[in-house]
């Protein structure tokens, strides 16, 4: 049992590394444009936003200067048995200027 839950622990792990991997490509919008489409779009795919301002332009009104990746972030789960707990990717975190 003890070695199933090793090699299920395993694999998931890899599958969500692979899918990890894939998602923040997709997920950082390039060049400008509505800064509030943009942070909620990264928010709803799970990431934290961290908002640069550049200029005193309300948040409604600001365009995107640039999306740049920071670290992923992790979160505890349990196993697919529910006998231990695992830390697994849970998102990205990404820097938005706007002016």
């Amino acid at each position: 049992m003890k070695n199933f839950t090793i090699a299920a622990t395993a694999a998931a792990g890899l599958s969500i590394a692979v899918l990890g991997l894939a998602a923040p490509a997709a997920a950082a919008p390039s060049g400008s444009g509505d800064a509030g489409a943009t942070i909620s779009a990264l928010e709803a795919e799970g990431n934290r936003v961290i908002v640069n301002r550049q200029g005193s332009t309300p948040l409604g009104e600001a365009t995107v200067v640039s999306v740049r990746p920071g670290p992923e972030f992790t979160e505890w789960v349990w196993d697919a048995q529910g006998d231990d707990r695992i830390q697994v990717p849970a998102g990205r975190t990404y820097f938005v200027d706007v002016k």
